[in-house]
């Protein structure tokens, strides 16, 4: 913590961070700024509630990236949020709503309760008032004498006192007039109001509000026989000892007197205009009772264990305005517990053998309910144990391998998806070793391949140099690393003389070959031949070395020896032996086809033998075109072959075109190369320098392969007689 903090004053944060560092150190400064006194205090107080804002705004998305950034990146803390959100959260949900709607339906309980009690002591207070206003409507119809009335208005009373503890009062009316019965109870509501002085049915019983008081009212009418309508009026207040006898058992119980609906708003309106509008009780509507705070009877309840939580809940009951007879409702709250409501609603049964059995059952359920949920929970985080220690061995063994540490294997002890994903990443890495291994082994056998391509490519001529009446020029174009086509230029000088050898050119042998296969054994192949070719060339430097001893060591690589050309002036004998050569010291089904030919610079005579290999043409001048056909069959296939010869006099401006059939063998939608394309190209630049020709064909021949892989190895050998 120390240490970040001086990073904090070396560099302050930025961003969310930021934001919130400053605001919050702001923050704690108008704490203390606020005290100031005076409008400056007023100031500061004001501008903490708004920072406290700001702060509040960015520090809840800060704390909710700090959380998504650190807590949910590791998998177990999201697999466990996950449980919760899955499994934890709508149990939580459904307890909620069983807890809240268990709440509601205790309150609404109490409440009918209430309710119930106040309607019971109506009904009490009607059936005697109903009693009462028989009797007196008797008298007045001059029936029972006063004695007997007086005897059973005594009755009457008697039982109501053994019915209730609490005494209406009474008041009779004849045609809304009142008469004297019985004393005049300041409680008692001060008149019978227009509406009630002919009642529908004759009866009229319900919680009344006069005046900002509220009453337990019942209105009992008879019809006299001379046609004059008795109302006998029993009320009784409601106060604390009637709210005391209500919520007995239940808590604690309050009535609030003011009306919720229509009389608020007509005593708004009239008191905007200025008016009194006079009650038929003689009470100005408007006015209201200072007691505003309700009429509470009953005591707090106490909790009898930790679930016995307290229980209040808010209501409406129905009423009368006595003054104009309007229905409307006043509140009601009633302050219980669980107990005691569950005790008023079972009462007596709650005892007995059965009922604590399922008392004790209903709890045995709630801790099996709470162990399977723990149970749940405990297995939920062993599977993400179980999972995030396998993602974890992934996730270590993906930072091994990024180190190269390819041989790193994950222990595997299971039988699930996990433990086949780990086995597989270790196949993986097994098979990533594999091929890296295998790839230094290519790169390996690709450093052997550049050698002998290197190597190969020492085996053709660098150098040519033309004669004076003969222009040569030759190109070998690889369809892989090496190539398995052949050409060769071996020209040949004037004899030494006394061990020093002459500069003139005498002739030139020309080689070209093609071996079976493609690759490095075709290569290797075509290095033998080669090799063959060469032998029989330098085979006359014998003559040189054995005239003087002197000459042999003094002969170099680089100098153009004194060898004769005798062995080449009859091709075809060489194929023979580089028949017998190959056959003997080569596989079966390794073969060669090789045109060579000899050319005499004196005389400009070609002489050629042909083994299989596509026959070269020779362009006349005239356009004429000539085959060099005449030969045999390929070399190194069958021992004891002989080799037929051909000789002509090139003259000047002939060109010779010897060729592969990597030229003339490519296809495309339209067909082969061909020999005919390849003899136009050449016809058509044959004035210009034989590379340039060459360049040409190459160019033509790329344009009919396009886009595809070179098919083959493509040698051309051009000569021209000047």
């Amino acid at each position: 913590m120390r240490s970040r903090l001086k990073g904090w004053v070396k560099k302050p944060p930025t961003g969310l961070t930021g934001a919130a560092f400053w605001l919050a150190l702001w923050f704690c400064v108008l704490l203390v700024l606020r005290l100031l006194p005076g409008g400056w205090g007023t100031f500061f107080n004001l501008t903490e509630i708004f920072v406290g804002i700001a702060l509040v705004s960015v520090a809840v998305p800060l704390i909710f990236q700090t959380v998504r950034r650190r807590m949910l990146w590791s998998l177990r803390n999201k697999l466990v949020l996950t449980y919760l959100l899955i499994g934890l959260a709508p149990v939580v949900l459904v307890v909620t709503l069983v807890l809240i709607s268990s709440y509601i339906a205790a309150g609404q309980f109490a409440i009918h309760l209430v309710d119930s009690r106040l309607q019971a002591e109506l009904s009490q207070m009607a059936g005697a008032n109903a009693h009462r206003a028989d009797l007196i409507v008797q008298v007045l119809g001059g029936k029972p004498s006063a004695e007997e009335m007086e005897e059973q208005d005594s009755a009457v009373n008697r039982l109501d006192e053994s019915k209730m503890r609490l005494h209406p009062s009474t008041k009779a009316y004849l045609n809304g007039a009142p008469i004297a019965l019985d004393p005049i109870s300041e409680k008692t509501p001060l008149g019978l109001p227009p509406w009630a002085a002919e009642l529908k049915g004759g009866e009229f019983q319900n919680l009344v509000l006069d005046g900002g008081e509220l009453y337990l009212v019942v209105v009992h009418q008879r019809r006299l026989g001379d046609g004059r309508m008795f109302s006998l009026v029993s009320s009784m207040p409601v106060d604390g000892e009637l709210m005391n006898l209500i919520a007995d058992g239940l808590g604690r119980a309050m009535l609030f007197p003011e009306r919720l609906g229509n009389l608020a708003e007509e005593k708004r309106v009239a008191e905007a205009d200025g008016k009194r509008v006079a009650s038929p009780l003689g009470m100005p509507s408007g006015r209201r009772s200072e007691n505003t705070s309700g009429i509470a009877g009953g005591t707090e309840p106490r909790a009898v264990s930790l679930l016995d939580v307290r229980v209040r809940f808010l209501s409406t009951t129905s009423i009368r305005d006595w003054g104009s007879g309007d229905r409307d409702s006043i509140l009601i709250e009633v302050d219980s517990r669980p107990t005691l409501l569950y005790r008023r609603l079972f009462g007596a049964s709650l005892g007995g053998v059965i009922t604590t059995g399922i008392r004790d059952g209903l709890i045995v359920l709630c801790i099996v309910f709470a162990l399977i949920e723990l149970l749940a929970l405990y297995m939920a985080i062993r599977l993400s144990r179980t999972i995030t220690a396998s993602v974890a061995d992934l996730y270590e063994a993906t930072h091994a391998v990024d180190r190269g540490e390819l041989g790193h294997r994950i222990g595997v002890n299971r039988s699930d998806q996990l433990a086949e994903l780990s086995r597989s990443f270790n196949t993986m890495t097994g098979s990533l070793q594999r091929l890296l291994e295998e790839q230094k082994e290519k790169e390996r056998l690709q450093n052997e391949i550049s050698i002998a391509q290197e190597v190969q490519a020492n085996l053709f001529p660098h150098h040519v140099s033309n004669l004076g009446s003969l222009e040569l020029h030759g190109v070998c174009r690889p369809a892989r690393s090496v190539s398995g086509d052949y050409y060769d230029f071996l020209v040949f000088h004037q004899e030494a003389n006394e061990g020093v050898p002459s500069r003139r050119e005498t002739g030139v042998g020309i080689a070209i070959g093609d071996i079976s296969g493609k690759g490095i054994s075709a290569a290797l192949l075509m290095a033998t031949l080669h090799s063959a070719v060469r032998a029989y060339r330098f085979a006359s430097e014998e003559l040189i070395y054995s005239e003087t001893s002197w000459a042999g060591l003094m002969a170099s690589r680089e100098e153009r020896g004194g060898d004769c050309d005798e062995l080449f002036e009859s091709p075809g004998r060489i194929l023979s032996l580089l028949n017998r050569h190959l056959y003997r010291s080569t596989q079966p089904e390794k073969y060669a086809t090789l045109f060579l030919a000899h050319y005499d610079a004196a005389s400009a005579m070609l002489t050629y033998s042909n083994a299989g290999q596509l026959p070269p043409l020779v362009l006349g001048r005239d356009g004429a075109i000539r085959r060099l056909d005449q030969g045999g069959t390929v070399v190194g296939l069958m021992d004891g072959m002989h080799y037929e010869e051909d000789r002509f006099q090139m003259r000047s401006g002939d060109i010779m075109v010897a060729y592969s059939d990597g030229v003339t063998e490519p296809e495309n939608d339209f067909g082969e190369f061909g020999e005919e394309r390849l003899m136009d190209v050449v016809r058509r630049y044959r004035d210009e320098p034989l590379h340039v020709i060459s360049t040409k064909v190459m160019q033509a021949l790329d344009a009919w392969i396009g886009a595809e892989e070179q098919p083959d190895d493509i040698t051309l050998v051009l000569a021209r007689q000047t």
